[in-house]
């Protein structure tokens, strides 16, 4: 029984390790300082959102998109509608602006055109479709502040990265389960920006990115990743650092900040998670993997763990302690991150949500691997 200790010491400071390297990471990544004076901005700017029923969600999306502080004469609106079947469309058609332009995906399809990744494809579509010089990719249920795009582009234009990868945060936390999504997903930003610091196995969220047109037409689009129902963010994000690796950056300022909508119910968050977790072996990146991997054996062990407690009580002991030791140290590289969001008032609820956390983290990782998922009533494999 003492190797089994000795092996559960080394996974915990293993782990501990990793955290603590994170917030290393997210304390040295440097936030943008736009300049004081006044820019002569000069990109031209296609904001690509694709959309499937979304009609709860897509007005109040393109009235902050409209609401920019960037030059409309520099921006254009591009909404792909991927076979809504609801009012999404006729919504879109009517919203008042001369800078929104509906496109249908069925229009752009072979009929009989085997096709997994939709998004990608109307990604794909509008890009043909637009005259920007710089992509800014979002999702139809996001708001952003109104200096969102020229964050984006004062960034863009001042260091010249070919690809860049922005925040992304929950907003209306309005229960438990919301709460628990939202710490989730803040650790995954965290991380993302921590990982794009230490240039290693970097991340991104679609929901908020912003790529040069000509760098993604050069890398061949999502030629070699199309038939992978997720993955328009990090696998292509993948193929731009293989052929730009000092052209990868990550936006760390307040007014960059995209805001989405927790899942609704156990099942759609699922579904999202599973989404998520599908694409995790074909990152190119493998140190990402390994470190999935290895997150992913600490949190079967720990359930181990659990189960092996009904045998002997004993490692009911070492999991509670393990689970605190966990929960602590998540918790520090966890603070700075959510001081930047200004979702520190979320963390007295971190400690029960590591009673949710381990068997998703599990279930997750399986089910992305082995099983299926439905997304916008599309069941995938």
């Amino acid at each position: 029984m003492d190797i089994i200790f000795i092996i559960l010491i080394i996974l915990a400071g293993l782990y501990g390790a990793l955290m603590l390297w994170y917030r290393y990471g997210w304390q040295h990544l440097q936030p943008y300082a736009p300049p004081v004076h006044d820019i002569n901005f000069h990109t031209k700017v296609s904001i690509i959102i694709p959309a499937r029923n979304e009609e709860c969600h897509i007005l109040t999306c393109l009235e902050a998109v409209c609401l920019q502080s960037y030059p409309q004469r520099l921006v254009e609106i591009l909404v792909v509608n991927d076979h809504s079947t609801d009012r999404t469309a006729e919504l879109v058609k009517s919203f008042a602006s001369k800078n929104v332009r509906l496109i249908n995906l069925a229009d752009h399809l072979k009929e009989g055109d085997p096709l997994n990744s939709y998004k990608k494809k109307a990604i794909e579509t509008a890009v043909g479709l637009c005259s920007g010089d710089l992509i800014i990719t979002t999702d139809a249920d996001c708001v952003m502040h109104k200096y969102w795009v020229e964050t984006l582009v004062g960034f863009y234009e001042h260091n010249g990265y070919k690809f860049i990868a922005a925040p992304v945060s929950y907003y209306h936390e309005n229960d438990f389960f919301k709460v628990f999504q939202s710490l989730d997903f803040l650790s995954m930003q965290g991380i993302t920006g921590a990982a794009a610091q230490l240039r290693c196995g970097t991340m991104c969220n679609g929901a908020n990115l912003a790529y040069e047109k000509k760098a993604f037409q050069d890398v061949g689009a999502f030629k070699g990743i199309d038939c992978i129902a997720s993955g328009d963010d990090m696998l292509l994000m993948y193929k731009m650092y293989k052929a730009y690796p000092d052209g990868i950056g990550f936006l760390k300022h307040p007014q960059a900040i995209v805001h989405t909508l927790p899942a609704e119910g156990l099942n759609a968050f699922m579904n999202q998670r599973i989404r998520w977790a599908s694409k995790a072996d074909k990152y190119e990146d493998k140190r990402l993997t390994a470190v999935l991997a290895f997150v992913y054996f600490w949190n079967i062990t720990l359930f181990a763990l659990f189960i092996a407690g009904f045998f002997h009580p004993l490692f009911w002991i070492w999991c509670i302690g393990l689970i605190i030791f966990k929960a602590l140290t998540e918790l520090f590289f966890l603070w700075p991150v959510a001081k930047f969001f200004q979702k520190t008032r979320l963390l007295w609820q971190f400690f029960p949500a590591q009673f949710l956390h381990i068997p998703y983290i599990i279930v997750a990782g399986w089910l992305g691997k082995f099983g299926r998922y439905e997304w916008k009533s599309r069941k995938v494999r």
